[in-house]
């Protein structure tokens, strides 16, 4: 789906999935109005990036995305590797993030997994949770079947 098409996808409604494209999308080119429209209007919507505080309500999100984009700062995060629960009215994305961070030596990765949740409200599919763990040098292995207990 072309760049346009999602954005107005993010701005009339779309699906789980168009948000997110956008909000990766926004993440990448530095912009934060984009950003913030794919973001639920709700009190208690929240955002925890890798070892920070949990930020909540659009306010602490919109503060902490703007200091990140600060004198044209952008975030190339790449998803991939999304697994979704969905239902009728929520849909919860667990997302690799592949982050190309500039250093010293050049571009180097970090990969940073990632929990997006998205509720259906009355303005269309919206973001109401970002959760990212701290980034590791080496993408993590997938665990499949989970053993018969919990923790």
């Amino acid at each position: 789906m072309p760049t346009r098409t999602k954005l107005r996808a993010a701005a009339l409604g779309g699906s789980a999935d168009d948000i997110e494209h956008a909000f990766y999308e926004a993440l990448q080119r530095g912009d934060i109005d984009a950003l913030m429209a794919c973001w639920a209007d709700e009190d208690e919507v929240f955002c925890v990036h890798p070892g920070g505080p949990r930020l909540v309500g659009t306010g602490a999100i919109r503060a902490a995305f703007e200091q990140m984009f600060d004198g044209g700062g952008r975030i190339d995060a790449q998803p991939a590797r999304v697994r979704k629960i969905e239902s009728l009215a929520s849909s919860v994305h667990n997302v690799l993030e592949r982050i190309e961070v500039l250093t010293a030596e050049g571009p180097k990765h970090a990969f940073v997994l990632a929990t997006n949740v998205y509720h259906k409200t009355a303005q269309g599919w919206r973001m109401v949770a970002h959760h990212a763990s701290p980034g590791t040098a080496a993408e993590p292995a997938e665990g499949h079947d989970a053993p018969g207990f919990l923790h």
